[in-house]
């Protein structure tokens, strides 16, 4: 039987580190940015990171992947009952404009779905934690609160039919697409963050809807997905159902929407 506070607790001291290790370049002013092939840029923060956690979760003997890591094929990964997904910075382009707004990523997955998850922002110095055995809480600047699991499920209509509605969604990077799946509240505040803490702001109860109509991979989404699977929430496709699913052949994520 799998120990998922165990593993949680070993996660937790991952990111922990890797945020330590971040802010060290973060202060140095040295970022080492480079060009990945998607044209996505890369510091020496993310390889420090996820030099880090590899090795703080190796004693657990599963397997990862990792943004930064190698990328075994389908075949090689499609039979994976237990293994980390890992985004040892996410937000790197929040990290070179230095917003602060940027997180280290370690999600537990089992097969292909999250089930614990930890997000930590080295800059806040906030760290979301969780799962459905141990539930979900937050630690700020030393101060730790659990967050509230949802007796019931929210839906579409009970978000349609409210009087205000908090939209998770960047005023600056709204597609159209985005902007009519909006167009269907009244009363809409939008509410923006980088990288995952997006996802944490449903977490929190401080937004209530979170459109994402643009490409993502697997590794952005599966540690927030994973705290608000654990609080009765979900990370839903664009028919309001179906959950994403993970270690698919293709690790790019479809469009989502979150509540």
């Amino acid at each position: 039987m799998i120990d998922i506070k165990h593993l949680l607790d070993l996660a937790q001291r991952a990111a922990l580190q890797a945020g330590t290790a971040i802010l060290e370049v973060y202060a140095s002013g040295d970022f080492g940015v480079e060009m990945k092939s998607d044209q996505s840029p890369l510091t020496l923060a993310d390889k420090a990171a996820h030099t880090i956690i590899a090795s703080q979760l190796q004693e657990t003997g599963l397997p990862m992947l990792s943004e930064e890591g190698i990328h075994l094929s389908y075949n090689d990964r499609k039979n994976w009952e237990y293994y980390w997904l890992v985004d040892p910075l996410d937000g790197t382009k929040e990290f070179v404009k230095r917003n602060g707004e940027f997180t280290v990523n370690i999600a537990l997955m089992h097969s292909n779905t999250p089930v614990a998850g930890v997000i930590y922002a080295p800059c806040m110095d906030v760290l979301y934690f969780g799962s459905k055995e141990t539930g979900v809480y937050k630690i700020e600047k030393g101060t730790q609160v659990q967050l509230s699991f949802i007796p019931e499920k929210r839906t579409i209509a009970e978000l349609l039919a409210k009087e205000h509605i908090t939209v998770v969604a960047s005023k600056s990077h709204l597609n159209e697409e985005t902007k009519t799946f909006i167009d269907q509240f009244r009363n809409v505040t939008l509410s923006s963050m980088g990288s995952s803490l997006k996802l944490m702001l449903l977490a929190e109860g401080a937004a209530d809807i979170y459109p994402r109509l643009a490409p993502t991979m697997e590794w952005d989404t599966a540690a927030g997905d994973a705290i608000l699977r654990s609080l009765n929430m979900g990370v839903y496709q664009t028919d309001l159902n179906s959950a994403l699913l993970y270690n698919k052949q293709n690790l790019l994520n479809p469009s989502f929407i979150a509540f």
